[in-house]
Protein backbone atom coordinates (compact mmCIF):
# COMPACT_ATOMS: atom_id res chain seq x y z
CA UNK A 1 0.00 0.00 0.00
CA UNK A 2 1.46 3.65 -1.06
CA UNK A 3 -0.30 6.28 1.59
CA UNK A 4 1.06 10.10 0.89
CA UNK A 5 0.86 12.03 4.36
CA UNK A 6 0.67 15.45 4.72
CA UNK A 7 0.66 17.44 8.17
CA UNK A 8 0.41 21.14 8.92
CA UNK A 9 -0.51 21.25 12.24
CA UNK A 10 2.26 20.15 14.46
CA UNK A 11 4.81 22.98 13.08
CA UNK A 12 5.53 23.12 9.66
CA UNK A 13 4.18 21.96 6.91
CA UNK A 14 5.80 18.46 6.16
CA UNK A 15 5.08 15.57 3.51
CA UNK A 16 5.96 12.10 3.46
CA UNK A 17 5.14 8.57 1.34
CA UNK A 18 5.03 5.33 2.64
CA UNK A 19 4.99 1.96 1.14
CA UNK A 20 3.95 -1.15 2.55
CA UNK A 21 4.84 0.49 5.92
CA UNK A 22 8.03 2.33 5.57
CA UNK A 23 8.81 5.50 4.65
CA UNK A 24 10.79 5.91 1.12
CA UNK A 25 10.55 9.70 1.10
CA UNK A 26 9.80 12.94 3.25
CA UNK A 27 9.77 16.86 3.00
CA UNK A 28 9.76 19.64 6.41
CA UNK A 29 9.60 22.87 5.84
CA UNK A 30 9.82 25.50 8.56
CA UNK A 31 7.48 28.00 9.48
CA UNK A 32 3.94 28.53 8.69
CA UNK A 33 4.70 28.44 4.91
CA UNK A 34 2.37 25.59 3.91
CA UNK A 35 0.03 28.10 1.61
CA UNK A 36 3.45 29.27 -0.27
CA UNK A 37 5.50 26.07 -0.52
CA UNK A 38 3.09 23.64 0.34
CA UNK A 39 2.09 22.16 -3.00
CA UNK A 40 5.53 22.44 -4.33
CA UNK A 41 7.16 20.19 -1.52
CA UNK A 42 4.49 17.49 -2.31
CA UNK A 43 5.27 17.50 -5.93
CA UNK A 44 9.54 17.18 -4.83
CA UNK A 45 8.13 14.56 -3.07
CA UNK A 46 6.22 12.37 -5.71
CA UNK A 47 8.97 13.44 -7.93
CA UNK A 48 11.53 12.30 -5.74
CA UNK A 49 9.56 9.02 -4.76
CA UNK A 50 8.99 8.51 -8.30
CA UNK A 51 5.13 7.67 -7.72
CA UNK A 52 2.45 9.32 -9.66
CA UNK A 53 -1.29 10.48 -8.16
CA UNK A 54 -2.60 7.04 -10.13
CA UNK A 55 -0.13 4.84 -7.89
CA UNK A 56 -1.06 6.26 -4.44
CA UNK A 57 -3.96 3.97 -2.44
CA UNK A 58 -4.36 6.51 0.02
CA UNK A 59 -3.95 10.27 1.28
CA UNK A 60 -3.32 10.93 4.82
CA UNK A 61 -3.98 13.87 6.83
CA UNK A 62 -3.10 15.23 10.48
CA UNK A 63 -6.23 16.74 11.86
CA UNK A 64 -5.44 18.11 15.09
CA UNK A 65 -5.09 19.31 16.86
CA UNK A 66 -2.82 21.96 16.53
CA UNK A 67 -1.90 25.57 14.97
CA UNK A 68 -4.85 27.32 13.06
CA UNK A 69 -3.56 28.68 9.69
CA UNK A 70 -1.11 25.48 9.31
CA UNK A 71 -4.22 23.08 9.83
CA UNK A 72 -6.38 24.09 7.81
CA UNK A 73 -4.47 24.75 4.81
CA UNK A 74 -3.06 21.53 4.70
CA UNK A 75 -6.68 19.99 5.67
CA UNK A 76 -7.97 21.86 2.55
CA UNK A 77 -4.85 20.46 0.02
CA UNK A 78 -5.62 17.01 1.50
CA UNK A 79 -9.34 17.32 0.32
CA UNK A 80 -8.32 18.86 -3.06
CA UNK A 81 -5.83 15.92 -3.39
CA UNK A 82 -7.93 13.01 -2.60
CA UNK A 83 -11.00 14.63 -4.23
CA UNK A 84 -9.12 15.36 -8.01
CA UNK A 85 -7.00 11.39 -7.49
CA UNK A 86 -10.11 9.78 -6.39
CA UNK A 87 -8.81 8.28 -3.14
CA UNK A 88 -9.65 7.72 -0.23
CA UNK A 89 -8.84 10.44 2.74
CA UNK A 90 -7.51 9.50 6.04
CA UNK A 91 -7.98 11.69 9.20
CA UNK A 92 -4.78 10.95 11.46
CA UNK A 93 -5.10 12.72 15.24
CA UNK A 94 -1.68 14.83 16.20
CA UNK A 95 -2.24 12.66 19.79
CA UNK A 96 -1.80 9.66 17.26
CA UNK A 97 1.36 10.78 15.38
CA UNK A 98 2.87 12.35 18.08
CA UNK A 99 2.58 8.81 20.02
CA UNK A 100 3.46 6.49 17.19
CA UNK A 101 6.10 3.74 18.35
CA UNK A 102 5.76 4.63 22.17
CA UNK A 103 4.43 1.59 23.85
CA UNK A 104 3.87 3.05 27.18
CA UNK A 105 1.73 2.31 30.11
CA UNK A 106 1.04 5.81 30.80
CA UNK A 107 1.50 8.38 28.41
CA UNK A 108 0.86 12.33 28.62
CA UNK A 109 1.12 14.03 24.92
CA UNK A 110 0.58 17.78 24.87
CA UNK A 111 0.21 20.33 21.66
CA UNK A 112 1.14 23.43 21.99
CA UNK A 113 -1.70 25.65 21.18
CA UNK A 114 -1.23 29.99 21.72
CA UNK A 115 0.76 31.30 24.84
CA UNK A 116 0.00 29.28 27.84
CA UNK A 117 -2.69 27.25 25.72
CA UNK A 118 -2.47 23.15 25.12
CA UNK A 119 -4.11 20.39 24.20
CA UNK A 120 -2.95 17.39 26.46
CA UNK A 121 -4.57 13.85 26.05
CA UNK A 122 -3.59 10.67 28.80
CA UNK A 123 -3.94 7.79 27.78
CA UNK A 124 -3.09 4.62 29.92
CA UNK A 125 -4.53 0.99 30.41
CA UNK A 126 -6.93 2.27 32.83
CA UNK A 127 -8.68 5.47 30.44
CA UNK A 128 -8.31 8.08 28.13
CA UNK A 129 -8.71 11.13 28.98
CA UNK A 130 -7.99 14.65 26.83
CA UNK A 131 -8.58 18.43 27.27
CA UNK A 132 -7.84 21.77 25.63
CA UNK A 133 -7.31 25.37 27.28
CA UNK A 134 -5.00 26.82 30.10
CA UNK A 135 -2.27 24.81 31.34
CA UNK A 136 -3.25 24.50 34.83
CA UNK A 137 -6.61 23.76 33.67
CA UNK A 138 -5.97 20.85 31.26
CA UNK A 139 -3.54 19.30 33.52
CA UNK A 140 -6.00 19.18 36.66
CA UNK A 141 -8.75 17.87 34.53
CA UNK A 142 -6.74 15.15 32.40
CA UNK A 143 -4.87 14.17 35.89
CA UNK A 144 -7.77 14.27 37.78
CA UNK A 145 -7.87 11.10 40.75
CA UNK A 146 -4.04 9.86 40.10
CA UNK A 147 -1.54 10.43 42.56
CA UNK A 148 1.68 11.92 41.12
CA UNK A 149 4.77 10.08 40.33
CA UNK A 150 6.79 9.52 36.85
CA UNK A 151 5.10 10.74 33.87
CA UNK A 152 5.84 9.65 30.57
CA UNK A 153 5.43 13.10 28.54
CA UNK A 154 5.51 13.88 24.64
CA UNK A 155 5.30 16.64 22.23
CA UNK A 156 5.61 19.50 24.17
CA UNK A 157 7.28 18.76 27.42
CA UNK A 158 8.59 21.96 27.66
CA UNK A 159 4.93 23.64 28.34
CA UNK A 160 3.82 21.87 31.08
CA UNK A 161 7.23 20.23 32.80
CA UNK A 162 7.47 23.81 35.34
CA UNK A 163 3.30 23.06 36.27
CA UNK A 164 3.64 19.32 36.47
CA UNK A 165 6.80 19.13 38.92
CA UNK A 166 5.29 22.13 41.28
CA UNK A 167 2.52 19.44 41.25
CA UNK A 168 4.91 16.94 42.47
CA UNK A 169 5.25 15.10 39.19
CA UNK A 170 8.29 13.81 37.86
CA UNK A 171 8.84 14.87 34.10
CA UNK A 172 10.16 11.54 31.76
CA UNK A 173 10.31 13.86 28.48
CA UNK A 174 9.89 12.16 25.33
CA UNK A 175 10.53 12.93 21.40
CA UNK A 176 7.98 11.33 18.80
CA UNK A 177 9.96 8.48 17.10
CA UNK A 178 8.68 9.10 14.12
CA UNK A 179 9.63 12.15 12.31
CA UNK A 180 8.74 14.69 10.42
CA UNK A 181 5.05 14.81 11.37
CA UNK A 182 3.22 13.67 8.03
CA UNK A 183 5.90 10.39 8.56
CA UNK A 184 3.81 8.87 11.32
CA UNK A 185 0.50 10.37 9.40
CA UNK A 186 1.63 8.05 6.65
CA UNK A 187 2.03 5.59 8.25
CA UNK A 188 -0.96 5.66 10.57
CA UNK A 189 -2.76 6.00 7.35
CA UNK A 190 -2.01 3.13 6.23
CA UNK A 191 -3.96 0.86 8.83
CA UNK A 192 -6.48 3.98 10.27
CA UNK A 193 -10.10 4.18 8.61
CA UNK A 194 -10.58 6.30 5.44
CA UNK A 195 -13.32 9.19 6.44
CA UNK A 196 -16.83 8.17 4.11
CA UNK A 197 -16.36 10.91 2.34
CA UNK A 198 -13.64 14.04 1.94
CA UNK A 199 -15.85 16.19 3.54
CA UNK A 200 -16.35 14.47 6.82
CA UNK A 201 -13.04 15.39 7.39
CA UNK A 202 -13.16 18.10 9.59
CA UNK A 203 -10.17 19.94 11.90
CA UNK A 204 -9.45 19.13 15.49
CA UNK A 205 -8.48 22.73 16.62
CA UNK A 206 -8.48 21.78 20.30
CA UNK A 207 -10.03 25.04 21.29
CA UNK A 208 -11.58 28.15 20.35
CA UNK A 209 -9.58 31.16 18.26
CA UNK A 210 -8.12 33.87 20.44
CA UNK A 211 -10.70 36.07 19.39
CA UNK A 212 -13.51 35.78 17.27
CA UNK A 213 -15.22 38.80 15.06
CA UNK A 214 -19.08 38.95 16.90
CA UNK A 215 -21.89 39.15 14.48
CA UNK A 216 -24.27 42.44 14.52
CA UNK A 217 -27.81 42.57 13.56
CA UNK A 218 -28.99 45.65 12.05
CA UNK A 219 -31.17 47.81 14.08
CA UNK A 220 -34.75 47.91 13.02
CA UNK A 221 -35.75 51.19 11.56
CA UNK A 222 -38.26 53.55 12.88
CA UNK A 223 -41.02 54.56 10.96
Amino acid sequence: MIVLGVDGALGGFSTALARDGAIVAARALEGNVALEAGLGALQALLREAQVGPKSLDRVAVGVGPGGFTGLRITIAYAKSLAQAWERPLVPVSSFDALELGLNLRRTLTIVSGRAGVISARLRSAEATRRGSGRVDEVLAEVLAGISPGELDVVGAPEDVSCALAEGGWTVNALAPLVTPPAAAVALLGGSARPAASVHAVRADYGELPAAKIPRFSAAPRRS
